[in-house]
């Protein structure tokens, strides 16, 4: 049995500043170069700048507060999930969060690709007319 197929354990504390998108926080807890994971924190009444995760795929779990999210042309496409509620973020879709509430919100991250997890864009894209 070698290293690799030992658990790792990550604590709270091992937690990494993740990358920045205005409006949230995000604390990287893994990143293997195909895998990342962390908590990222929406704060009260925010929302975030558009961005993508680009070849990730991106699983979210909502622990607490309420999530909005916008994406596909001219971002109408809204959802909004509460605690208990899962998203899945196609890779490469343009999207922002939103924070409705008075309260910071926590979320539970999972992607699965490669590249930069995380590309900040100027918006989404736009509709037909």
């Amino acid at each position: 049995m070698g290293e690799a197929d030992l658990v790792v354990l990550v604590a709270e504390a091992d937690r990494r500043t993740g990358a920045a998108t205005a409006g949230m926080s995000r604390e990287e807890a893994v990143d293997t170069g195909t895998t990342w994971a962390g908590l990222v924190r929406t704060h009260a009444r925010m929302l975030s700048d558009w961005h993508h995760h680009g070849a990730y795929e991106s699983v979210v779990y909502v622990l607490g507060g309420r999530l909005r999210m916008e994406s596909g042309p001219d971002g109408a496409n809204v959802v909004e999930a509460v605690a208990g509620d899962f998203l899945l973020v196609p890779r490469g879709a343009i999207h922002r969060e939103g924070n409705p509430d008075d309260l910071e919100g926590t979320v539970v991250v999972m992607r699965s690709g490669s590249g930069p997890s995380v590309v900040n864009v100027e918006g989404p894209a736009r509709g037909r007319t």
